[in-house]
């Protein structure tokens, strides 16, 4: 679970991302966790944009959490940022 602190970091740091995944009118597919969980892997810090479904962007957010364990850190508008530390020291590229 994170801090306070470290949901700020992460925010200024999720800032200039671009969004990464896009959830469309398809909704919650198995190749979209596919693609949120190879993301969280390769960025471990990533945005993703709702362009449909914005009104159940909560609850899908929590779902995203269930099946990829990637930690929402925050929802602005239609953007949800989420984090997931690499379990590998040597492998993090976001230092919190």
């Amino acid at each position: 679970m994170l801090t306070g602190s470290q949901k700020r970091k992460l925010k200024s740091i999720a800032h200039h991302l671009k969004p990464v995944v896009h959830i469309g009118k398809k909704g919650l597919t198995e190749s979209l966790f596919s693609a949120i969980d190879k993301a969280l892997k390769d960025h471990e810090l990533i945005k993703i944009k709702f362009i449909d479904l914005k009104e159940k962007k909560e609850e899908i957010s929590h779902t995203i959490y269930d099946k990829t364990g990637g930690e929402l850190v925050s929802i602005i508008g239609n953007i949800a940022v989420f984090f997931r530390q690499n379990r590998d020291e040597e492998e993090r590229k976001v230092v919190i």
